[in-house]
């Protein structure tokens, strides 16, 4: 089992803090600091700590919080490199004080406390904590306490952002699109641009064809979000990126409409090319073992032929329905292949599902059904007994 992540953010954040405070602010109070931030700090999970020593800062920074968030982000190292970071590529020499470190696996978490510094403090700040986010989203991120600002200050933070939305640095383009996501993971739901992504849709606008990818994912992301809530509304923008789209802006689609096909939503389809009425079928199955022992693998093999007279495209997917602790099941999609098939070509589909156990998902024994999703249309494929 991995290490916690916890693990890899340690007393020596308190210290490296410490220091830097100490540094930029010299009435600062580092050993009260450290006592504080120190105290409970190992019972705490990741999350926590960030909070704990965020709060340990708020006891020893001036009153004044917006003179506090200023020294904050004066006590900010070397921006990160103004790069893709998913791109491969020689390591910048400009890290922040934890990025150095290779063998630390979330080491530009060093800046968690910071940010919920920012994020509680700076609501009635606007200017200092503004500031603050874009210096500090150019080392960690600003997509968690940025949105303090979304919810308080709705005008002003979304006028800000629009400017940002072509600033010269990749991390500050990115929070343009992270931070403004409806349902950003670990975060708090943005719930006016649940129920109206308009705002949002118009800072996407100007990020669909960024010339980073790293940007262009976000901007996908943000587009999955506003689908669970808008789905009409991400296929109407789908259908009109994709009509004079390249390549990138086409890879982007597809990954804003994933969870969209993954329900077999027509529109969604259609804009990718797999309408419903293909003529793509399905001509054999292969499930092994049909009887597997939990923690186990099982492997999965699908033809698909075109039997008509033309080429055509079939997005193909798999459905499992595991079983739950009560008996019931409950239905998850696997992604498959996306075939183009020339008149009487037989395309197959391979497929390994692990039924280990994971954190994400208990196994339990019985019956798993498997489905075989055609351009979203349903194709009973068999089953297995977990054992």
């Amino acid at each position: 089992m991995a290490e916690p992540l916890k693990n890899h953010f340690g007393i020596d954040v308190i210290d490296r803090i410490a220091a830097d405070l100490s540094a930029v602010h010299d009435s600062f109070d580092s050993a009260a600091f450290r006592a504080a931030a120190s105290k409970g700090f190992q019972d705490l999970e990741l999350m926590d700590r960030g909070r704990h020593i965020a709060a340990a800062m708020a006891a020893y920074l001036p009153a004044d919080r917006g003179d506090a968030i200023d020294i904050v982000a004066a006590s900010f190292g070397p921006e990160l490199d103004n790069s893709d970071p998913t791109s491969p590529g020689p390591a910048s020499s400009e890290t922040s004080p934890a990025s150095n470190e290779s063998d630390n696996p979330i080491a530009t978490f060093f800046y968690l406390p910071h940010s919920f510094f920012i994020a509680e403090q700076g609501v009635e700040h606007f200017d200092q904590a503004m500031r603050a986010n874009y210096e500090i989203t150019k080392r960690f991120t600003a997509e968690f306490c940025v949105r303090s600002q979304l919810e308080a200050n709705p005008e002003a933070a979304m006028a800000l952002l629009d400017e940002w939305a072509g600033d010269d640095n990749v991390h500050v383009r990115r929070l343009v699109s992270e931070g403004t996501r409806p349902r950003l993971p670990w975060a708090s739901r943005l719930r006016d641009f649940q129920r109206d992504p308009t705002p949002v849709i118009v800072l996407l606008e100007k990020l669909r064809d960024d010339p980073v990818e790293y940007v262009r994912r976000s901007v996908a992301n943000n587009l999955n979000d506003i689908a669970k809530d808008h789905p009409e509304v991400v296929v109407e923008i789908a259908e009109r990126w994709w009509r004079d789209a390249d390549e990138n802006r086409q890879r982007l689609v597809r990954h804003a409409l994933r969870t969209l096909i993954k329900q077999g939503d027509p529109g969604a389809l259609a804009v990718l090319g797999y309408g419903p009425d293909s003529p793509a079928t399905v001509v054999a199955v292969s499930i092994t073992p049909e009887r597997v022992e939990i923690g186990g693998r099982v492997k999965i093999e699908i033809s698909i032929e075109n039997s008509s007279a033309a080429e055509c495209g079939a997005l193909v997917d798999l459905q499992v329905h595991f079983v739950k602790a009560n008996g019931t099941t409950a239905p998850k999609v696997f992604k498959g292949k996306e075939l183009s098939l020339a008149p009487g070509e037989v395309g197959r589909v391979r497929k390994t599902i692990s039924v280990a156990q994971h954190t994400t998902r208990t196994h339990y024994r019985g019956e798993h059904a498997v489905e075989i999703l055609i351009n979203g249309a349903v194709h009973p494929a068999g089953s297995f007994d977990l054992i």
